[in-house]
């Protein structure tokens, strides 16, 4: 397969051309920055692109087997530094947070449109907020969307490759939930306090958090590739979804280390101001299309998942 992948150095990207590529596929990574890059396999090619339109690279997408846009801003970094000294959402973080999601699924339709032999497939990044807050609702693809500022971003992340469709190009969109990885994402910076022994639960503990372990986020991505069958929304989280205070429970026990020290509503709003949201509500979000369609999980329960992250790490 040649498959073309916006954001295809964020965390996601990476593991994704890594698994790619480990199976001979041709990947094609777009990135701003291709000449500061470290070194990738040989069937892994760095392109330049401005993350506004098709300039320079639009020409690949005649004949790919697929497109996975996963490119935006941040929302809180991919550092553990990063994330606890991210910007606050002012209201121009939160233009570019939305704008560069925009500006990817422009440049992805425009290279569709070009195309005399369309991609087989545009896989389109998404994420679980789009639900926006929810108690212990059990959340599938069918049920509502919210209204925070998450799933409006959301909303409009999803439509902006939708012109594809009267393209006559297949699309799936995966609303990813929390994935786990020592190497990237949220664990890191959750590992956090547990590593200093002050590990607890953050705000009340009720809040589910729809994790999905990383082997099992980018196996999904790749069934949703190879199924023609697949179209329309995925949910990318694991069956089982825990609560905070059972997920910390959890990775105290996994790490060894005590679980104890309650993080407050009020200490975290006030070190995170709105994004402060991101960490004290959730979803109990439940995968059913990819289970319908005979996706397998390797990882269904959480202790199982985090053994396996630690083991390899």
């Amino acid at each position: 397969m040649r498959v073309i992948i916006t954001g295809g150095t964020g965390f996601i990207g990476k593991h994704l051309a890594a698994d790619l590529a480990g199976d001979g596929h041709e990947v094609i990574i777009l990135t701003r920055t291709p000449h500061s890059e470290q070194a990738r396999p040989g069937n892994v090619r760095m392109v330049a692109w401005d993350a506004k339109s098709a300039d320079g690279w639009g020409h690949l997408a005649d004949g790919a087997d697929a497109i996975v846009n996963l490119a935006g801003e941040s929302l809180r970094g991919e550092t553990i530094p990063a994330m606890l000294f991210s910007e606050r959402w002012t209201p121009e973080k939160k233009r570019r947070i939305l704008q560069s999601r925009l500006d990817a699924g422009k440049a992805v339709v425009e290279a569709v449109s070009a195309a005399s032999q369309k991609p087989g497939v545009v896989i389109q990044s998404s994420a679980i907020g789009i639900y926006g807050p929810r108690q212990a609702e059990a959340i599938t693809e069918q049920s509502s969307l919210g209204s925070d500022f998450l799933a409006e971003v959301c909303k409009k992340w999803e439509d902006s490759t939708q012109p594809v469709e009267q393209l006559g190009v297949r699309r799936a969109i995966i609303r990813t939930g929390l994935v786990l990885s020592a190497e990237g994402g949220s664990l890191p910076l959750q590992m956090l306090p547990f590593k200093l022994f002050a590990g607890g639960p953050v705000g009340s503990g009720k809040q589910y958090h729809s994790w999905i372990h990383i082997k099992d986020h980018i196996a999904a991505i790749r069934f949703l590739i190879e199924n023609k069958g697949a179209s329309g929304a995925f949910n990318l989280t694991a069956p089982v979804p825990v609560t905070n205070a059972d997920f910390g429970r959890t990775l105290a026990k996994v790490i060894s280390r005590p679980y104890y020290m309650p993080a407050p509503s009020f200490a975290i709003k006030l070190a995170f101001g709105e994004t402060a949201s991101v960490l004290l509500t959730g979803q109990k979000v439940i995968p059913e299309r990819l289970q319908k369609m005979g996706f397998e999980f390797r990882f269904v329960q959480l202790e199982p998942a985090l053994r396996d992250i630690f083991r390899s790490a």
